[in-house]
């Protein structure tokens, strides 16, 4: 039944595949023939068509004629009921070029990218001569002219080359010194625009030749694989001893290592044709010539039927090409360019010697965004079964040691699957997969480390959050240092997890927004309305029963994803294997040294996975809080090793869905979307190839995982607070007085977490996985550092602990605002120099006054005398 559920699914995805783009006719250019060859870019808001060449009617009988006119296409306002959208643009005659030129590359500069901004123009030729003339075409609006800056020349003349930017780093490569085919070259060439805010200081460096053959009129783009973004070169053609011949090759050179990599080749040449990125990771083809009528335009002519109609699109993380469609119109020798939220072609060759003034706005077609009355049910009966645990459980609350607490009578089962789902999350579910997905298995390393962290968590951290009978995790810092730092760390906890709740709900929400038809800010608000209401309710028994049930949902429904996965691929689970083999997916160790590398080094994971679960068993008080729920520390000892001990097996699931949706799309790569984010694959497989009801629960557990988060940072954070600097400063008159303020506090901080939830809603983000863990980061290495100097030092006093606080804050923020290092680092930098600095400010002053029983590895075992 199931597979019979899939295989009507792939019917439907392979129908609904067929047609990606839609195209809409925006005003043809002011020259009635149309030119090849132009440079085509924006500027301020407006498109720039500058130059190329034509033949005059009648175009058998007439010369190339090249041109120097500006043309600029700007929008002059929304169109309104009963006008076409051509109504709402307007072409302006801007200028004129310094000569007439064509068959140049260019390359669009936005503001954001570097100091410059406009349309870089680079080599072209004209009748008798090839040109190393480079220079910027500012659009300005005010006076509806273009201005001209001039760049540094290109180290050689070049015509028929191609262009693109990564970052603020141009780049040209290929290319035709002179008329003749032959002196094409493999030359990629470099201009870094962060080395001076005046062009004239600008320099061009070479870089490594692409180690393809020489090459003219190929296709390029810049786009990410996953690791990084490269810039892919594809097609064109080169002059050999005998003939012309026609190259679908495909190079992809990373910028981070100065290398080149050859990918699939394209399904034809598309050589003249235009390329672009879009979405996260696919570059798309929307025409070129495939060399099938080549040297037959002289006997054709009229009869000519123009460049071949299909698009095409490359898929840069699983290395495949599919159809997407037909185009109105093959227009080769021109540039596409993206200009308010769409590809716009102008212009450009339709068949030898006509062009067209055509100018077309491509977007694509609305992807299928039902989710099916099932589905619905399920998942909305599961999310109002999670708010009737919190009903039942309000009842039984009625101290705050019931709702910090539970009574200290939860089971250590559950206390055990509260801290795994704590722990995991939303990022398990969809960023783990993702990353697995996009690159490997480097980043399982880092859970495999979560067993050995569990020793300390169980014979070092733990007997001392029980010793002193602590509902709040930064008790320890006061008795063990003072109330400053106490209050110190609570804060700095506090804002972590709003932070957190923000980051995890909004994140998830952008991936659930492919899966359903709610929009990412209807799942932020239906996830924290929902987490608010059972957790303000329930408290941590609420909490701990979900996460319980959560757990087995977010397990159960992964499970059942990767038997689907593995049988929708080609050869089922032979097939697959062997895939992962074949494209390095199953990689776990990278054995560089590179503390920056794209590809993260084996040491950075150990080190940085080391130093985030330090952090979280020993300072977060989402987890210490569980060591306390159970009636005692054996209890509370079999929590932890319950939560190492599913680790394990998750890891292998969520690490090897990846790797089975790398294998599914590889042999599918017509049913992904490029409207969806590297983070969205997962749930784009969920919404569109499982069967109904399957999906809905599925959802449910991403749901879940995100809710298991969401609810624990609302309680544990409250339970700071209230313990923390309610009960100190005495601000409530009873125990009923603190319960109220304690949900008043969870209703108040999951409102917040939703708000910035709303906030940090942000398709841009390239990994879920990466921008949790430089969180993570920035927050708890200091948290991490001060529990570290409290408990292995003696000699460590408040002075110390508060400037190891600030120093290790200081350096978290130095290292992701001004350098590359990666975020896994964060962690474990924070607590090295909190620890260090702490511990050296403690040598030039005092040593702690107060007795230190019972609150370091030294005195554990001694007693107050």
């Amino acid at each position: 039944m199931v597979l019979a559920a899939l295989a009507s699914k792939t019917a439907e995805a392979q129908t609904n595949a067929n047609q990606w783009f839609k195209w809409n006719d925006l005003p043809s250019i002011p020259d009635s023939l149309g030119v090849a060859g132009p440079f085509v870019g924006v500027d301020n808001d407006a498109l720039i068509v500058a130059g190329g060449a034509n033949f005059p009617k009648p175009v058998w009988e007439s010369e190339k004629a090249w041109h120097d006119s500006i043309y600029v296409l700007t929008r002059t306002g929304e169109p309104t009921e009963g006008d076409s959208d051509e109504d709402s643009f307007q072409w302006i005659n801007a200028g004129k070029l310094p000569r007439p030129v064509a068959y140049g590359a260019s390359v669009s500069i936005s503001p954001t990218q570097s100091g410059h901004h406009g349309l870089l123009c680079l080599g072209g030729n004209d009748s008798d001569e090839t040109f190393r003339d480079v220079y910027l075409l500012q659009w300005d609006a005010s006076t509806q002219k273009i201005g001209r800056v001039s760049f540094p020349p290109l180290p050689e003349s070049c015509a028929h080359a191609s262009a693109q930017i990564i970052g603020n780093v141009v780049y040209i490569i290929g290319g035709q010194s002179a008329t003749e085919l032959s002196t094409a070259t493999s030359k990629l060439w470099a201009l870094n625009l962060d080395q001076s805010d005046d062009p004239t200081q600008l320099k061009w460096t070479a870089l490594a030749d692409c180690p393809g053959p020489p090459r003219a009129l190929h296709v390029t783009a810049a786009q990410h694989d996953g690791y990084e973004t490269c810039l892919y070169v594809i097609s064109g053609r080169r002059q050999t001893d005998e003939e012309v011949e026609f190259l679908t090759d495909n190079w992809a050179y990373r910028p981070s290592t100065n290398t080149w990599q050859q990918n699939a080749d394209g399904p034809q040449s598309v050589m003249a044709g235009t390329a672009t990125h879009i979405g996260q990771s696919h570059i798309v083809v929307l025409g070129g010539d495939d060399g099938s009528l080549f040297g037959q335009a002289d006997e054709l002519k009229d009869d000519h039927p123009g460049f071949p109609k299909k698009t095409f699109a490359y898929h840069t993380i699983t290395d495949t090409w599919t159809e997407t469609g037909t185009s109105p119109a093959n227009q080769v020798t021109t540039t596409a360019v993206h200009w308010n939220d769409s590809i716009v072609v102008a212009s450009g060759e339709i068949r030898p010697r006509v062009r067209t003034p055509s100018v077309y706005q491509i977007t694509l077609a609305e992807p299928d965004r039902s989710f099916g009355t099932l589905n619905y049910l399920v998942l909305f009966g599961y999310l109002l079964s999670m708010v009737g645990i919190g009903v039942y459980f309000a009842r039984r609350n009625r101290t705050t040691d019931d709702y910090f607490r539970g009574g200290s009578q939860i089971p250590w089962w559950a206390a055990g699957c509260s801290i795994f789902a704590t722990m995991l999350s939303s990022v398990t579910f969809t960023g783990i997969p993702s990353k697995a997905y996009a690159q490997d298995w480097t980043y399982s390393i880092g859970n495999f480390t979560i067993p050995l962290v569990a020793i300390v968590a169980v014979y070092v951290a733990m007997p001392f959050f029980r010793r002193i009978d602590a509902t709040s995790a930064y008790e320890y810092l006061e008795k063990r240092f003072n109330r400053s730092v106490r209050w110190f760390g609570s804060l700095s906890f506090s804002l972590f997890h709003v932070f957190r709740m923000a980051v995890v709900m909004s994140l998830t929400g952008l991936a659930l927004s492919v899966a359903t038809p709610l929009t990412s800010q209807q799942s932020v608000l239906l996830m924290g309305g929902l987490s608010i209401a059972y957790s303000t309710l329930g408290g941590i028994e609420a909490v701990i029963w979900t996460d319980t049930i959560q757990t087995v949902v977010l397990l159960g429904g992964a499970f059942l994803a990767i038997l689907m996965l593995i049988t929708g691929t080609v050869g089922g689970f032979g097939g697959s294997w062997s895939h992962a083999i074949d494209a390095e997916k199953l990689r776990i160790a990278n054995l560089h040294l590179s503390p920056t590398h794209a590809q993260i080094a084996l040491w950075v994971i150990v080190v940085g996975a080391i130093g985030q679960n330090l952090s979280s068993y020993t300072a977060d008080q989402a987890v210490v809080q569980r060591y306390m729920t159970t009636a005692s520390q054996s209890l509370a000892a079999r929590s932890i090793w319950t939560n190492a001990f599913l680790t394990i097996p998750a890891t292998l699931l969520f690490f090897g869905i990846g790797t089975a949706l790398h294998g599914f799309y590889h042999s599918h790569p017509e049913r992904l979307s490029p409207s969806i984010t590297t983070d969205q694959v997962f749930p784009l497989f969920i919404a569109r190839e499982m069967p109904i009801g399957l999906a809905g629960l599925i959802v449910a557990g991403v749901f879940a995982a995100a809710q298991s988060t969401v609810s624990t940072s609302m309680n544990s954070t409250a339970t700071a607070l209230v313990t923390d600097f309610f009960r100190p400063l005495s601000l409530c008159r009873n125990e009923r007085g603190y319960l109220f303020a304690a949900r008043t506090l969870t209703f108040l901080i999951g409102v917040l977490g939703t708000l910035f939830g709303l906030v940090f809603v942000d398709p841009g983000i390239k990994s879920l996985f990466d921008t949790f863990i430089v969180v993570i980061g920035l927050f708890m290495g200091v948290l991490g550092g001060l529990f570290l100097l409290g408990g292995l030092t003696t000699r460590a006093n408040s002075s110390g602990a508060m400037v190891g606080a600030a120093f290790g804050a200081a350096t978290m923020f130095g290292l992701w605002r001004y350098t590359a290092v990666n975020g896994y680092l964060y962690t474990t930098c924070g607590i090295v120099s909190c620890v260090c600095s702490g511990y050296l400010a403690s040598l030039i002053s005092s040593r702690p006054s107060d007795s230190l029983a019972g609150l370091t590895i030294h005195t554990l075992n001694k007693t107050e005398s």
